[in-house]
């Protein structure tokens, strides 16, 4: 099952890094703004082509992503933002893959990824809280539909920001290989990726030695897959094909990959069973 995804392009120069700072509540970055009252639609992903992109400005179609607290050093904090329009905020989003709103975090070098799910206020302020943060440099990202333009597909906005203190040294991008092991789980991928166009990668799941048949469905999918590219961290949603019917899926899963530009990427397989979600990591190049 695939969805239409709008990328925004790459971000202008200029563009202001977020710092977290003293006090209690987090970097507030901009005042807090009311808005209209909350009206979520409940419309499922479609069998919609995506659209490649680099989902790496703050702004697309006129939608702006507005960070208005982030997390500090060590401190388990929520992050805090908005979608507005024309400076109203937005507080009409539409289901994709069963959530209003998805958000991402990774650091400039390709670790600390989390996927979460906000949840948001009536005056359209989303909180969502990571896990703890270390030093360093990071990059959020929001992917929603907008009731509003729903046509259009999910969007795909991001800003950078950095974590105060003082930061580990960058871990080494691994190099790429086929086959990676998570939680007594291996994953075997197979294709090469090309930048700009739809290319086939299939991902096998076995455990033991044996094939693995019993994937959970998991927003909607048998597995949620991301990629970050190294050096800009572009970013990329590749949707899993085929349709889902309870625990039943693998061992093989079919993906369309397309990477907007080429390069090395760290893609995150996400995936779950008997109840238990596990996020495997590939590094993968794109011609």
């Amino acid at each position: 099952m695939r969805t239409r995804i709008m990328l925004a392009g790459i971000a202008a120069a200029g563009l202001t890094t977020l710092a977290a700072c003293g006090g209690g509540s987090g970097h507030a970055v901009h005042s807090s703004t009311s808005g209209m009252p909350h009206s979520a639609g409940d419309d499922g992903m479609g069998d919609m082509p995506m659209m490649s992109g680099a989902g790496l400005d703050p702004t697309a179609a006129g939608y702006t992503l507005t960070p208005k607290a982030m997390p500090m050093t060590g401190m388990a904090m929520p992050a805090t933002f908005t979608i507005t329009k024309n400076g109203k905020p937005v507080t009409a989003f539409t289901r994709e893959q069963t959530k209003l709103m998805h958000f991402y975090l990774i650091r400039s070098d390709l670790t600390g990824f989390q996927h979460l799910h906000p949840t948001m206020r009536p005056d359209g302020r989303w909180s969502v809280q990571p896990s703890e943060l270390s030093a360093g440099k990071y990059r959020m990202y929001v992917q929603f539909i907008p009731t509003a333009a729903k046509s259009a597909g999910a969007l795909v906005l991001s800003r950078p920001f950095e974590i105060s203190g003082k930061a580990a040294r960058s871990a080494a991008v691994s190099p790429p290989a086929n086959k990676v092991s998570v939680d007594g789980y291996t994953l075997t991928l197979a294709g090469r990726p090309k930048a700009g166009s739809e290319s086939p990668l299939t991902i096998t799941v076995d455990k033991n030695g044996l094939p693995v048949t019993d994937l959970q469905p998991y927003l909607d999918t048998y597995a949620h897959v991301t990629a970050f590219r190294k050096g800009n961290l572009a970013f990329a949603h590749l949707h899993p094909t085929g349709n889902v019917s309870g625990a039943h899926g693998g061992p093989k899963l079919t993906l369309h990959a397309d990477l907007p530009q080429s390069g090395r990427y760290r893609m995150f397989v996400q995936f779950q069973t008997a109840g238990q979600l596990h996020t495997a990591a590939f590094t993968i190049s794109a011609m």
